[in-house]
This record gives structure tokens, C-alpha cells and sequence, in this order.
């Protein structure tokens, strides 16, 4: 950082490069495949803009989830566009090698999923990612930090700027709003193949 501060080109690519992956995984998450290039650009220049305001009472990589979430926000606000935000975390299941061929006595089974599993597991995906664009963009945001990306409550208060309590709430409301529109997807889905 202190590279940077004296103005070694050299630096800033040192300091973007680790994160570059983990912002890009944010914006593709709130804004979907098509903006996020641009919003993780984007927040790459307010992060150099406003390096000299980081004032290290988080972590670096806090901050600048902060910053770009702040830059989704703004866009999405500004749009008025909510687009399809798909969770591309891999499916629920197995490693490889168990997903691999076992032997049980003389018959061989496979874990690998039925036909009928992974159409069922594509369709739950389908409502995940439809009822998360409907959702309010602030309740997009804390679950994707939460249950995206993994971080802990006192990492999500500080990169949305909120208490601790108000978090937790947030989260709570944001996961029975999402719960209720896959729901309705659901239940609309299964009242058509009737």
C-alpha cells in the first residue's frame, strides 16, 4: 500500500490482482454475467480513488467487497434493472472421487446422479436464481455475502455498514422473502403440469 501511495504502477497491480476474481464473483452474483465486467471496473477505480480513506480498521479485502457492493447498488438503483443473479456454486454433492464408480460386493453402483436428480436439481436452481432477481437488491446483497460468499455476520455489518443486530434481521427477513418466492415458482410450476 505504501507502493501505491507513492505512485509505482507496479504496486496497484499487485494489491487489485488477488481480489480481482472475488469482486468479479460479487457483481456476477447482484448484477448477472453481462454488467459485471463493467461494475467490477468500475470498482476497481474507487477502490484507487479512495484507497487513501481505507482506514484499516477492517480487512483490505472487506473494504473493496464494500465498495463494489456499493457500486451494484448504485447501478441496480439506477437502472431500476434487476437481472437474473444465479448462484454458480457447484451443485450439492459429492467429490469426484466419490461421484467415481465403487464396487459393492460383485455389483457396481454408480453416485452420480439419476436422469430424474439432475433435472430436479437444475429445475431447483431455476427457481434459486428467478425468485433471487425478484428479490429487493439490499436482501440480494446479504445473502450473497452470507451464503455466497461465505462471510461471517461482523464481515457483512462492516462491508454494508450496518450494526451487527440489524444484520442479523436482515438476513432472517431476506431468507423468508426468498423462501417465499421459490414457494410460488414452485407451486405455480407444479399447478402447470397438472
Amino acid at each position: 500500500m505504501a507502493r501505491t501511495a507513492g505512485g509505482e504502477r507496479a504496486a496497484w497491480e499487485e494489491l487489485l490482482t488477488p481480489y480481482q476474481d472475488r469482486l468479479m464473483g460479487v457483481c456476477v452474483r447482484m448484477v448477472g454475467r453481462e454488467a459485471a465486467p463493467d461494475l467490477v471496473q468500475t470498482a476497481m477505480v474507487k477502490i484507487i480513488q479512495g484507497l487513501a480513506s481505507y482506514d484499516g480498521q477492517s480487512k483490505l479485502s472487506t473494504w473493496m467487497i464494500r465498495v463494489t457492493m456499493n457500486a451494484c447498488l448504485s447501478w441496480l438503483r439506477s437502472e431500476k434493472l434487476r437481472r437474473h443473479a444465479r448462484l454458480d456454486s457447484p451443485a450439492p454433492g459429492r467429490t469426484a472421487s466419490e461421484n467415481a464408480t465403487e464396487t459393492h460386493g460383485s455389483v457396481l453402483t454408480s453416485r452420480e446422479p439419476q436422469a430424474a436428480d439432475r433435472v430436479e436439481l437444475q429445475e431447483a436452481r431455476q427457481h434459486l436464481g428467478a425468485a433471487l432477481a425478484l428479490l429487493d437488491p439490499e436482501q440480494r446483497a446479504i445473502l450473497i455475502l452470507r451464503d455466497a460468499q461465505g462471510m461471517d455476520y461482523d464481515r457483512i455489518a462492516l462491508v454494508l455498514g450496518v450494526p451487527l443486530g440489524t444484520v442479523k434481521s436482515r438476513l432472517f427477513r431476506a431468507r423468508a422473502a426468498l423462501r417465499a418466492l421459490i414457494e410460488s415458482r414452485t407451486e405455480r410450476a407444479s399447478d402447470r403440469d397438472l
